[in-house]
């Protein structure tokens, strides 16, 4: 069992509240969140690229607040939940048609599919600075800094500003094509706050740069995927499971176009944890992940017993 895995220490007691019927699953909240990408720097990792003779893209990810109520000081990428605005109306969009999203994401309506996609968008621009719109369908913004894209990143973050209204303003498409979906999961039915994520993959756009500037996080780096999976491996990184599986997913690839262009053939059906009484442990498990197995006492207080 790797030791990074982040695991709170109240699950067990959940998980056999769970078991007993004592306890009523939340619905989870839509969300999304993107592994941003680029193509190292110079030689020897300048700047968190691949280090130690690695090739392959590197990845920004973030560490969450040790304050933060769901995942405190784990790393993650930059995303969050969806705003009920992104799907009030259409909007200027560019790439492969919200009907083929709907397909991709699993998702009944062309109007869940644009608010899965645009919180991909907004979240990495919000936690991240990164924007993955342009002025057509072939161009896409050089530069996000500046007072007045940092007042309008405020407003989205304060949910002063809805998505739409900043595209509307600025001008702007969403490229979609800039996008690939690459995994889907479900939190455990016994978290207290729950969340259905796609996860989508990206490459930094020419020109633009990551900024530091989310308030949910107290560090960013990039990271080859493959040095992120050895820290999580050694205890280093605190992780979720998707976010490790996801790391893993993506070592094979040499560039970060190849890494997008891997995404149509990622497996989209969602992975959920499930939680079964064997004997006198209680048993949690990732179907497909079996990394991430955890038993722990079926009675008893509650605890993260190997």
């Amino acid at each position: 069992m790797s030791q990074g895995q982040w695991y709170p220490p109240e699950w067990p007691d959940r998980i056999r509240a769970l078991a007993a019927g004592e306890l009523t699953a939340a619905t989870p909240r839509r969300a999304a969140t993107v592994m941003l990408l680029r193509d190292p720097v110079g030689k020897g990792g300048v700047e968190g690229g691949a280090k130690d003779g690695a090739t392959g893209p590197v990845v920004h990810m973030l560490r969450r607040r040790t304050s933060m109520a769901f995942a405190g000081g784990a790393y993650a990428y930059p995303g969050g939940g969806v705003d009920p605005r992104d799907d009030d109306r259409l909007i200027g969009w560019a790439g492969p048609p919200l009907e083929q999203w709907a397909a991709r994401l699993g998702v009944a309506t062309v109007t869940e599919a644009q608010a899965v996609v645009c919180a991909a968008v907004r979240e990495t621009f919000e936690e991240a600075g990164v924007l993955l719109a342009g002025p057509t369908a072939s161009t896409v913004v050089g530069d996000t800094t500046g007072d007045d894209w940092e007042a309008d990143r405020e407003a989205l973050v304060a949910r002063d500003l809805s998505f739409a209204e900043f595209l509307d303003r600025r001008g702007l498409v969403l490229r979609s094509d800039l996008l690939g979906a690459w995994a889907r999961w479900i939190t455990p039915e016994f978290e207290p706050r729950r969340y259905d994520t796609w996860f989508f993959v990206a490459a930094l756009p020419e020109g633009q740069r990551t900024r530091d500037v989310s308030t949910e996080a107290d560090r960013t780096e990039w990271i080859a995927p493959a040095e992120a999976a050895r820290r999580y491996d050694a205890g280093e990184l605190l992780m979720m499971p998707p976010t490790v599986t996801t790391l893993r997913a993506l070592t094979p690839y040499r560039t970060a176009a190849e890494a997008l262009g891997a995404a149509e053939d990622q497996d989209m059906t969602p992975v959920l944890a499930q939680a079964r009484l064997e004997g006198d442990e209680l048993v949690l498990s990732w179907p497909g992940h079996d990394e991430f197995t955890k038993h722990v006492p079926a009675a008893g207080p509650g605890g993260g017993g190997a």
